[in-house]
């Protein structure tokens, strides 16, 4: 875990520092593997809401393809657990403990695709998140019970760190999505 702390303070504000917005093109590879996976399945896609410089990935709202699709964010449980609820596109979000918004809590689901968010990556598909594991902890508990969901880690090519240094509990993604397509 210590090992861990100085690569996320220095991806932080590495990231803090060249971030740019993306547009929505950044997301053709994800809906090209929504389309292709789930066929005309109706997908329940778990997305975040952007804070401290993570790639905003609202963009992909603006896809025609998405908006027909069931929307999830997660939500903090007060055990230091993760949920996803479903969500609407402008509907009212509530600002949690950690000062980020999240859905207000109406039908919880299990998500089909999850994009998730992080600090840094590697070339092994692992990610390093902001140290609490809500990601990892809420992935090894549903992948054991619903092993066909996706997991898309969403980055700027230039957080990819040679080797992260990882434990049992570091769920590997299936793709990695940068501004130099999904990996």
């Amino acid at each position: 875990m210590h090992q861990k702390n100085p690569i996320r303070k220095k991806y932080y504000f590495l990231r803090k520092k060249r971030y740019y917005e993306i547009n929505k093109s950044f997301f053709i590879p994800v809906i090209s593997l929504m389309k292709s996976n789930f066929k005309k399945k109706k997908i329940k896609l778990a997305l975040y809401f952007p804070s401290s410089f993570e790639i905003n990935v609202l963009k992909i709202l603006e896809y025609d393809y998405i908006s027909k699709q069931n929307l999830l964010l997660p939500v903090i449980e007060e055990n230091n657990s993760m949920n996803f609820f479903s969500w609407k596109k402008n509907e009212v979000l509530q600002v949690n403990k950690y000062g980020m918004l999240e859905p207000i809590k109406l039908k919880q689901s299990i998500p089909n695709i999850m994009l998730v968010p992080m600090l840094a990556f590697d070339g092994y598909k692992y990610r390093l998140g902001y140290g609490k594991g809500f990601y990892d902890k809420y992935l090894n508990k549903y992948l054991k019970k619903f092993k066909n969901i996706l997991t898309v880690g969403v980055a700027f090519s230039f957080q990819k760190y040679h080797k992260l240094p990882i434990n049992n509990k570091d769920v590997k993604l299936d793709y990695i999505l940068t501004d130099k397509g999904i990996h």
